[in-house]
């Protein structure tokens, strides 16, 4: 049985590619996905108009719908809003997707887990960074634990560690050594965004078999790339990824990944 996923990021909302959500949404049902998965930045300021567009736009793409948010997901313009940010960083995002962090997805073949990267504020001048504790780390090591014979799927706003290629770095604290866990507890794939380009690696960990699959922006803050989505493939012995990019009105292959997929 294949399992399909289609993995999007970075809509930002507030400065979306109109022409290119509007093609996406066709396309995805399209490809009638077994499940949907937005991997943060779902609007540009984290203001309330942006969180009702994501939502209501989320709300025609096929479901199930499994979401994470990121560093542009709370709120941060504004005297008011930083002070929101200080306060309740995720209350616009879990009014309209549910909680932020600890997301659980499971249907036969496979299991999703997500963990939130984003943080209301930290001890460096660039909050865009990610972070990742140790106590998320153990939990997601339980998680994965927890599915052995399961494609196993971690989802996150920020790439947790730069590799050979990559365009640029998330600088995520903590991320080399959750990297390194979610390797050695059988991790398949890590998805998450933020860098508005599609990039597909391995972890150099245990088998090598854990791979990082970021996807590109829906938006108009383009880094070298046309707007972006992915399409994730899972079959018992392969796993195939697919960069779907946004030419003139529809969505062409940009670029496809392949690879076997490890064994239990």
């Amino acid at each position: 049985m294949t399992i399909k996923i289609i993995q999007v990021s970075d809509i930002h909302f507030g400065g979306e590619n109109q022409a290119a959500t509007e093609a996406a949404l066709a396309r995805f049902h399209l490809e009638k996905p077994d499940l949907m998965v937005a991997a943060g930045d779902l609007t540009r300021d984290g203001v309330v108009a942006e969180f009702d567009a994501a939502r209501a736009w989320l709300d025609r793409a096929p479901t199930p719908l499994f979401t994470t948010p990121g560093n542009h997901d709370t709120p941060y313009v504004g005297p008011g809003e930083l002070f929101e940010r200080l306060v309740a960083p995720w209350r616009r995002y879990e009014a309209r997707f549910g909680p932020a962090d600890g997301g659980v997805w499971r249907a036969p073949g496979v299991s999703v887990f997500g963990v939130n990267t984003a943080r209301r504020a930290q001890l460096r001048w660039n909050w865009s960074k990610g972070a990742i504790s140790g106590g998320q780390i153990r939990r997601l090591e339980g998680q994965l634990a927890s599915a052995p014979e399961d494609a196993r799927i971690v989802v996150c706003h920020h790439p947790l560690m730069e590799l050979t290629g990559e365009p640029m770095t998330s600088e995520v604290h903590g991320g080399t050594r959750a990297a390194n866990s979610l390797s050695m507890a059988g991790a398949d794939l890590v998805l998450s965004g933020h860098i508005h380009t599609p990039f597909v690696a391995p972890y150099p960990f245990g088998d090598g078999k854990t791979r990082a699959v970021v996807s590109g922006t829906l938006s108009v803050r383009e880094r070298g790339v046309p707007p972006s989505f992915n399409i994730i493939e899972v079959d018992p012995t392969e796993i195939r990824v697919t960069a779907m990019a946004f030419e003139r009105v529809e969505f062409v292959t940009l670029r496809s990944w392949a690879f076997d997929r490890r064994q239990a």
